[in-house]
């Protein structure tokens, strides 16, 4: 490492954010990456540990120590290099991720762990700021056609790699922009959009070819955003194509089964925001659900339930509330027990921060109105023991509610698609495809594959860029007899 001792010299520096005030105006990214001076810090306090941890960590395999030692010597060139032989998209990564490496690093045990993430996020802009991300158009072609249907993470990396390797790859999205959930449902305040469209851009340098506003498969389910204004039936995408991933997203929402669900105002998260993104890119929306003015209760304390908070907020609520079901975590994990796995532990995101009140072990039992239209939400306290969930006598509470976002989750791919190409699916309701071995990412129906949350079930965006990378690999096996992708 170029600074042995640079572990004990050096104290983890976070990247900094604009104050809420300034940051609620808008809808626009505020995290302020490091400085030049402050990176070569960060990478030096990388430890010349004798097994880094961090790459297990990482799903993708980041060769995270490398390029903690390129930043430090400043060549950010070679840094890119190294981080883009693991992962298609730290543009995205770097915003969103939350860092399951770490979490595993070394130094973590015993102080604050390196910030990978940062540094991650300042080779890639680094990279674009100076033109080295460029498109990396195959040398020549292979005759072979590859449908891909879905634009997320695990779509676009699947794409993206065998395009490199000169297969002839369309993309289909049912949505009128590419990007799967990135464009639609995480909010631009945490990634803005150009990101995905200047990697677009070069995919298509690249030769991939992207299709919009098609639907593959024969029915829909209406709780599910749908945007298509064609559809392809699977038969016929299998006739045209030497071979098809199904790289969709985990979209069937977790709903909430009791009385008043039906009341005006109560809403699936993805039925809210995603508005706000199509109304941040231009788009009109008819009949949009605003917060403005309102007591929002966000029922769900994970990520999605997060970016209601912060969605909510900039919007003008008067209130925001957050319920979670489970009992709140402990702020500092059990290092001993957990490293280097993701710990259970209470997590404060920078939409908490802007305004929300919290609250843990509560369970909903019905939302009450008049007129058709929610004005209230009772709830009650639970207790959890064995795994078991019991009430607390006498803990029934009321809580004022104009708008109920429901964010618990997301239970499976939806299942239509997957009945439209006949594909087995596991007891979770995923499409059934082993990860190891000659049949990997291979679903039941010959030629068809499976990646990401389509496969796996929600997840985060590192997990589908993994699956994708691989199952382009298995593909292109597929295809070729053998394959030159990294698996």
């Amino acid at each position: 490492m170029g600074k042995i001792t640079g572990f004990m010299e050096f104290k983890r520096q976070e990247e900094s954010y604009l104050a809420p005030e300034a940051r609620l105006k808008n809808y626009k990214e505020f995290v302020l990456h490091l400085s030049n001076d402050q990176a070569k810090v960060q990478g030096a306090r990388c430890m010349d540990c004798g097994i880094p941890f961090c790459n297990n960590g990482c799903p993708v395999n980041n060769i995270i120590p490398d390029w903690n030692d390129l930043v430090y010597r400043g060549n950010y060139r070679d840094a890119l290099d190294v981080l883009h032989s693991t992962n298609n998209f730290p543009e995205f990564t770097g915003r969103i991720c939350p860092a399951p490496c770490e979490s595993a690093c070394t130094l973590g045990i015993s102080d604050d762990p390196v910030g990978i993430k940062s540094i991650e996020h300042k080779i890639i802009d680094e990279g674009w700021a100076h033109g080295w991300v460029v498109p990396q158009p195959a040398g020549f072609k292979t005759g072979k056609k590859v449908a891909v249907v879905g634009s997320g993470p695990a779509g676009l990396a699947a794409a993206q790699q065998l395009a490199r390797v000169g297969h002839a790859v369309t993309v289909f999205e049912k949505s009128d922009r590419i990007g799967g959930l990135l464009r639609y449902g995480i909010p631009d305040f945490k990634m803005e959009k150009s990101h995905i469209d200047r990697r677009v851009e070069q995919m298509q340098a690249e030769g991939v070819t992207f299709r919009t506003s098609v639907l593959i498969g024969k029915d829909f389910p209406a709780n599910v955003n749908n945007w298509a204004k064609e559809t392809i039936f699977p038969e016929d995408l299998e006739k045209e194509f030497d071979a098809v991933i199904l790289a969709g997203g985990a979209e069937q929402p977790r709903d909430l089964p009791v009385p008043g669900r039906e009341l005006k105002g109560v809403h699936f998260a993805m039925d809210f925001l995603p508005q706000q993104n199509k109304v941040n890119a231009g788009d009109k929306v008819k009949d949009q659900i605003k917060a403005t003015g309102k007591h929002v209760v966000v029922i769900g304390g994970g990520d999605t339930g997060s970016d209601c908070v912060g969605t909510s907020n900039r919007q003008g609520a008067a209130s925001v509330n957050q319920f979670e079901l489970m009992p709140m975590p402990p702020e500092q994990e059990n290092k001993p027990l957990v490293w280097p796995y993701w710990p259970t532990k209470l997590r404060t995101s920078s939409s908490h921060d802007e305004g929300c009140e919290r609250d843990w072990a509560v369970a909903t039992k019905r939302l009450e109105g008049k007129g058709g239209k929610v004005e209230k939400l009772i709830a009650c306290r639970v207790e959890w023991k064995d795994g078991k969930m019991t009430e607390v006598p006498n803990s029934e509470f009321e809580m004022k509610a104009d708008l109920v976002f429901l964010a618990m989750g997301f239970v499976s791919p939806v299942q239509n698609i997957l009945d439209a190409f006949s594909v087995d699916k596991d007891a979770r309701g995923n499409a059934k495809a082993a990860t190891e071995g000659d049949n990997s990412y291979k679903t039941s129906v010959p030629k068809v594959f499976a990646a990401g949350d389509m496969r796996r079930g929600q997840s985060l965006v590192v997990w589908a860029i993994r699956e994708g990378r691989q199952c382009a690999r298995a593909v292109d096996e597929f295809l070729m007899g053998s394959s030159d992708l990294p698996r």
